[in-house]
């Protein structure tokens, strides 16, 4: 068992304590995360993670980067190069089951403060929002106001997300969850078709 004391020296203690901090999430949910936490499951000095992290919120934005990388995975497994309309709504299956299956890591990633300096953070978050972005765009190439369109299959997808998260639609199947948000992502293309005539 390794040493938890100020002597104990670490091959790369970052890692260990992102490693420790996504221990504590899936057993404990956010609640459990603090870097004394982290310190005792990486068996380091209670002080040692703050070598890295300032404070919590340093901590969750380390996390929540993590989780924005994972959720990448996610996207891309779903559909590597989404170009219509049924590509984006299994894109969008896929970040609902992402925050179904990592419930804990998702309320991270989204309900959770952050240290807004963080550039890992901001850089993982920039590139989700350009991925939305690119999908969108690649869906709809002739569309008016492709950021205004790609905020808004965003936002409509998470919100279904924590709609599913929160028990308000029924996610007891994959099926179901299949076919709530793709009904939704068709019926928003619908609607803008609609309005575009």
């Amino acid at each position: 068992m390794p040493q938890a004391t100020g002597s104990y020296h670490h091959g790369d203690l970052r890692a260990a304590c992102l490693r420790a901090a996504l221990g504590l999430l899936e057993e404990d949910g956010s609640a459990g995360l603090s870097l004394r936490a982290v310190a005792r499951r990486a068996g380091v000095s209670a002080t040692a993670p703050y070598r890295h992290y300032a404070d919590r919120d340093a901590l969750v934005s380390a996390v929540a980067a993590e989780g924005y990388r994972e959720l990448a995975g996610y996207l891309a497994a779903a559909h590597p190069a989404p170009t219509t309309p049924d590509d984006l709504a299994a894109v969008a299956v896929a970040y609902v089951r992402f925050a179904l299956d990592r419930p804990a890591m998702f309320r991270v990633m989204f309900a959770e403060p952050c240290d807004p300096t963080s550039e890992e953070r901001v850089a993982a978050t920039a590139a989700i929002s350009e991925y939305v972005r690119s999908i969108v765009c690649g869906a709809f190439p002739g569309a008016a106001d492709p950021d205004a369109l790609a905020t808004t299959v965003w936002a409509v997808v998470h919100g279904l997300a924590f709609l599913c998260l929160d028990g308000k639609l029924d996610a007891s199947t994959p099926e179901k969850v299949d076919a709530q948000v793709r009904g939704a992502v068709r019926a928003l293309f619908a609607a803008s078709a609609a309005m575009s005539r």
